[in-house]
């Protein structure tokens, strides 16, 4: 369902009470392993593809546990080495863990980084949108990346938003949560493309009982009443309406988006190849929506410049221990559904423009605990990404032996982000706006510069 306006709210909005969901939502369907590559070729050869840059953004919920994943260590006691066997890759000298064998097939298409040292420790997603440290005095105040892409590059077709949302709601809020457009204003927020539990399997982007006449009619009728001096409103909120009211026609006026959603207009062989989803929700996390992989590509190739997804649920280190049961049931299903992505784009010739990050908002103890988890360990996390024109099949940074600290090249959040700014088009250096209060800012803090062995 797509809506315009609806009541004001006084909590987790702006200061004027209005919230970025008030102004326009859609619930779309977002529904869901093995196919030749001359099927890949064959849709690719129908002129299906994007000549913009773009970034997809993959949130693992909770903290994910990286010597389990990406950073297995093979030399230290099962305490902490855990249950699982390293396999070799198809680059020489990197191993990754067993339950990812169709990355190990692709690792020269991946950078792991190994090494991400200054995740703040909240359970939150907000260092994986923003890249800065969450501050409550300035939680409303930072935009979150897609946001700035948005605000300086602009919608790539007036039917499809530049700043795409493939989060569902959670039960902890802080996990399906894109978070917004900062002081860039509402006109730049993310556009939600789906929602919570009830709102799983609607692809209806028309307005019920409404027509495109009678929503023209609508505007007009506002607009004739808009007395406000809009040179006043500092806080971008105006332009925001403005600019959700003209994604509203544009997206009514085509089946772009729609279409984009659509599954069943994909060859079913490709869709098979992301796997299968599970719909249900993973306790207060995300669920396991691996077709949602195949819907970021889809959003993409038809005019998205970012799009960003959360992917189930990683946090399995309380009395139900679970840490190894959790990982056999999801690492195999994000191992299919990242491959399948990046063969996806290779094969269509988008990978060199399509920037991919999957991380989670800090890593996971060295040390197994006594329910069989890993608690939280903000000291140490890591990342994979691919594409961008990035220099893949590497290994960026490395950790000690049992994976606790950095022993070379430590990274920070915001240099992944400086990177996928670079791959996307814009200088983070040099890239400025003046915020409300008339101070300039830049993508990311002065001195963060794009991690140089990969671009």
């Amino acid at each position: 369902m797509l809506t315009i306006f609806s009541k004001p709210h006084k909590q987790g909005g702006f200061c004027d009470g209005l919230n970025r969901r008030d102004f326009l939502t859609i619930g779309g369907s977002i529904a869901g392993g093995l196919m030749l590559p001359d099927v890949l070729r064959a849709e690719a050869n129908q002129g299906r593809g994007t000549q913009h840059k773009a970034i997809i953004n993959i949130y693992l919920p909770g903290g994910p546990p990286h010597q389990d994943m990406w950073d297995i260590k093979t030399e230290a006691p099962r305490e902490i080495r855990g249950e699982f066997n390293p396999i070799h890759t198809n680059v020489n000298g990197i191993d990754i863990c067993e339950l990812f064998p169709r990355i190990a097939r692709n690792a020269d298409k991946f950078v792991f980084v190994r090494s991400i040292v200054d995740a703040d420790g909240r359970h939150d997603g907000y260092q994986c949108m923003t890249g800065r440290r969450k501050n409550p005095q300035q939680e409303t105040y930072w935009p979150m990346m897609g946001s700035w892409v948005s605000r300086f590059q602009g919608n790539v077709n007036p039917s499809i938003p530049a700043n795409l949302s493939l989060m569902y709601a959670t039960g902890e809020s802080r996990w399906g949560d894109p978070y917004h457009g900062g002081f860039l204003g509402m006109g730049h927020n993310p556009f939600n493309m789906v929602g919570g539990r009830n709102n799983m399997a609607s692809a209806n982007m028309t307005l019920n009982g409404v027509t495109l006449d009678r929503l023209n009619d609508r505007v007009g009728l506002m607009r004739s009443f808009d007395t406000l001096n809009r040179q006043v409103d500092r806080t971008g909120t105006m332009e925001g309406i403005d600019s959700f009211q003209q994604q509203a026609l544009g997206i009514l006026t085509s089946s772009r988006l729609r279409d984009a959603l659509d599954l069943s207009k994909e060859d079913p062989r490709v869709v098979q190849r992301y796997g299968f989803n599970d719909p249900a929700f993973e306790r207060d996390g995300a669920p396991r929506m691996v077709r949602n992989f195949c819907i970021a590509r889809r959003l993409v190739e038809a005019g998205a410049r970012v799009v960003t997804l959360n992917f189930s649920r990683w946090d399995w280190h309380g009395p139900d221990g679970m840490n190894f049961v959790e990982s056999r049931r999801n690492m195999p299903l994000l191992d299919a559904a990242v491959s399948a992505l990046v063969e996806d784009l290779n094969v269509r010739g988008l990978l060199n423009d399509v920037s991919i990050v999957v991380w989670g908002e800090f890593g996971r103890t060295p040390r197994i605990n006594n329910t069989a988890g890993r608690d939280h360990w903000p000291q140490l996390s890591c990342a994979l990404m691919a594409g961008g024109g990035m220099r893949t099949g590497q290994v960026v940074g490395a950790s000690d032996r049992i994976g606790g600290t950095a022993a070379r090249r430590p990274v920070k959040f915001q240099e992944v982000f400086a990177t996928l700014y670079h791959n996307i088009g814009l200088n983070p250096m040099s890239t400025r706006i003046f915020d409300p209060n008339g101070r300039p800012q830049y993508l990311v803090e002065p001195g963060i510069v794009p991690i140089n062995e990969i671009i």
